[in-house]
């Protein structure tokens, strides 16, 4: 740990970068998460005058829950068609201007939300909620890809791990701001919508003075001069002739290759593994439960007996733990390694909600049982911030080459959030139908994934992603898959041996 403290606190551009970054990246996922519900009623409250004004009759009750659901899931809509586009103008235009270029999208959006009460106008938020999500869909993929790309290799994980770190922080900060003392109330409540604002800003006036990625640069370019300038500003002035030749052979590898397509790369049977893991983690992992239970904290908590008004921030005491576990997380990524962390972590949600299942159960004949439940719920966090949490982040990035990453994220993007929108629609049924033993079927889920985790992934630590891609192709695993080169990016053994001789 102190030689990692001793390398970061020499890399003083790249800590400002992962900062800088963040502010339209993940962290804006994360505000977008947590401060629609503070202001739900107030908005419904709106829906409702603005449609008396309008046609001189009140809107029926289940049409204002119909248009306030409208606003909540428009987000993932936006968000889906934000990670299809995410891909392509990555490619195009480069990691980081296409994070500058965001900025604009959720500027506008909280000029709209800000401005919705003095126009009279609930569709302006209906609109402004639709393009958060583009944002967050384009910025969640592009951040973790130029985050990925700008760090060492021994410091991948600890580096890429901040992107979640970032979203778990946006929904402390949006939970802290949406208390009624600060921006909570009735009356400045478009002022708490609009505040997404302010890091889109400060990312639109700080992150053009920071370089492009080193690897986009080199292997999406082919400038070795200005990747060796980019090194250097985010390293430090040494040596990277090491870096630079093992970028190189990526870049020979897949020299006639350029950015494939999602249909070219789900097309490629070589890559099956890859896409599988990638589906792990991104759909599978959002029907872990880990939302559901968000949404569920607040029955427990209130049948505890913590008083309605005093919930909100207990809420923000389960976020707060969220990032700490998140922390650790990044200090053992490393250490550890990325599948212990991954199959560990799951085996103890999938133990945690089996016992949650219990405890719900039993909590309305023992009077302590409540209090087993918010425990078990602190618990069943930790296990997802120490394991899944920062693992599914890290791994996407790793396993793609180059010229697959960006497909790679738009389907992971894609997956993501179609899974959060599905579990978003479904999971009120679920409790309405099965109660708490819903639970039961995010426990199996976690197994599943668990035991998927074991016989499927494999460790990416401390490896460059042309090592990774080989070891991947020398499993076999789907024994139909070709092992001579083809056009669509695969590299045979003898091209890699003879790539890393001259390299190296």
């Amino acid at each position: 740990m102190e030689n990692i403290l001793k390398e970061l606190y020499h890399l003083k551009v790249l800590l400002l970068l992962i900062i800088v970054s963040a502010m339209g990246g993940t962290l804006q996922h994360g505000l977008n998460m947590s401060i629609i519900n503070t202001p739900s009623v107030y908005i419904k409250c709106f829906i409702n005058e603005t449609w008396l004004e309008r046609h001189g009759t009140a809107m029926e009750e289940h049409a204002v829950k119909a248009t306030w659901s409208v606003i909540v899931s428009v987000y993932s809509i936006g968000a889906v068609f934000g990670a299809l586009i995410g891909g392509h103008f990555s490619v195009k235009y480069g990691r980081r201007n296409c994070l500058i270029f965001n900025n604009i999208l959720t500027i506008v959006a909280a000029f709209l939300v800000g401005f919705s009460r003095m126009a009279r106008s609930f569709e302006m938020i209906l609109v402004a909620r639709f393009l958060y999500g583009v944002n967050s869909g384009n910025g969640m993929n592009v951040h973790c890809m130029y985050i990925m790309e700008c760090s060492p290799k021994k410091l991948r994980g600890i580096v890429t791990i901040t992107t979640a770190i970032f979203i778990s922080l946006g929904k402390c900060l949006g939970q802290i701001m949406g208390l009624r003392e600060i921006l909570g109330s009735e009356s400045v409540w478009p002022l708490l919508m609009a505040f997404n604002a302010i890091p889109a800003f400060i990312q639109l006036i700080t992150l053009p003075w920071f370089p492009e990625s080193p690897r986009y640069l080199l292997i999406d370019k082919g400038n070795r001069a200005m990747s060796m300038n980019a090194l250097q500003r985010l390293w430090g002035k040494r040596d990277f002739s090491q870096e630079l030749e093992e970028m190189q052979a990526e870049r020979i590898a897949i020299s006639s290759e350029k950015a494939r397509s999602v249909w070219e790369l789900c097309r490629d049977p070589s890559v099956r593994s890859q896409l599988l893991i990638n589906l792990m983690m991104s759909f599978l992992i959002q029907l872990s439960g880990i939302n559901a239970i968000y949404s569920y904290a607040f029955e427990i908590f209130q049948a505890a007996g913590i008083p309605d008004e005093t919930i909100p921030y207990v809420s923000i005491g389960t976020g707060l733990i969220e990032t700490f576990t998140l922390l650790i997380c990044a200090i053992l990524v490393e250490r550890a390694g990325r599948k212990t962390l991954f199959c560990g972590g799951l085996g103890l949600m999938s133990l945690s909600t089996a016992l949650l299942t219990v405890t719900y159960s039993l909590q309305h004949l023992i009077h302590w049982m409540p209090y087993c439940s918010m425990v078990i719920i602190f618990a069943y966090v930790f296990c997802y911030g120490v394991g899944p949490g920062g693992v599914a982040i890290i791994i996407p990035s790793e396993i793609f080459l180059q010229s697959d990453r960006p497909a790679g994220y738009v389907i992971n993007g894609f997956c993501n959030w179609i899974g959060l929108f599905l579990i978003a629609m479904v999971f009120s049924f679920m409790v309405e139908s099965l109660g708490h033993f819903c639970f039961l079927i995010f426990c199996a889920v976690c197994l599943l994934l668990t035991i998927m985790g074991h016989f499927i992934l494999l460790e990416t630590k401390g490896k460059s992603p042309l090592e990774i891609s080989q070891e991947f192709r020398n499993r076999r695993l789907w024994k139909n898959s070709p092992l001579q080169v083809t056009p669509n990016g695969t590299i045979p053994q003898n091209t890699v041996e003879i790539i890393m001789s001259t390299a190296f």
